[in-house]
């Protein structure tokens, strides 16, 4: 069964698109079977994953609005070596039809339950704002990467963002925790990003990933091109960066696995 994972922060601009795509190419490198979905109607995830989103025949919205399976609108075998849903324009209306629906958390979950097996992860992409989307993304996930600059600012947003994961826990996801928060943008020439790292690993501790996403221009360039920055530049610091965050990632699933065997 899949590791359902939100990439998700409530403030825009720290790296969620880049982090889902990204980690998705890398752990697909490290032939581990995976799906992303788009769950933002911008559609960036798609366009950075290559797949055009104006060509889109079924995405997202279809899914949460009972036009399609999952299995009809997940799109397979592209060059980027995981399996893509996909989303445009079209899903600003899903939040609309979402709000008649029974069970309206849930819909993303009904849909994934017939899928989820043919996966080892699952990464999902979200707006930067807590819409019902987002409530469906964490509905149905086994655990949320937070990625965040390390800045002043970001600090309020993580406290409300954490406080919105323990509400969802508690009323609609009983297996939701923080998997891990994610220095992204990171310049350890400011004494600013030291001191904002310096106390999230004094808070969080082992949530905190151990590896850093640098600020890298390979990694800005990439999307443009369609490609994750693994496809675009193997060898750029940002590429390496993923990398070694999906092996982190993977280390800490196997040793939870063991863990709950044992």
């Amino acid at each position: 069964m899949a590791k359902i994972l939100t990439v998700t922060n409530q403030k825009g601009g720290v790296g969620k698109t880049t982090t889902s795509v990204n980690l998705a190419a890398s752990l697909a490198a490290m032939h581990k079977r995976v799906l992303l979905i788009d769950l933002d109607p911008q559609g960036n995830a798609t366009m950075g994953s290559g797949v055009d989103k104006h060509d889109l025949t079924l995405s997202v919205y279809e899914l949460l609005t009972d036009q399609a399976s999952a299995k009809e609108s997940i799109i397979t075998n592209l060059e980027v070596g995981y399996d893509v849903l996909g989303a445009n324009g079209d899903l600003t209306a899903a939040e609309v039809e979402l709000l008649q629906m029974t069970r309206r958390e849930f819909r993303l979950k009904m849909a994934l339950d017939a899928v989820a097996d043919q996966y080892d992860f699952i990464l999902i992409d979200n707006p930067p704002s807590l819409s019902l989307l987002t409530v469906n993304a964490l509905a149905c996930s086994d655990g949320v990467i937070i990625p965040m600059q390390c800045e002043y600012y970001a600090l309020e947003g993580i406290s409300a963002l954490v406080g919105t994961i323990d509400k969802i826990h508690e009323r609609l996801n009983p297996r939701l925790k923080i998997e891990g928060i994610l220095r992204t943008m990171f310049d350890p020439r400011m004494s600013l990003t030291k001191d904002v790292s310096d106390h999230l690993l004094e808070y969080f501790g082992d949530q905190v990933y151990r590896t850093v996403i640098p600020r890298n221009v390979r990694l800005a360039e990439a999307p443009s091109h369609g490609l994750p920055a693994i496809m675009y530049d193997k060898n750029s610091r940002g590429a390496i960066a993923y990398l070694a965050l999906a092996g982190e990632l993977v280390r800490r699933t196997d040793k939870e696995q063991t863990q709950a065997v044992s």
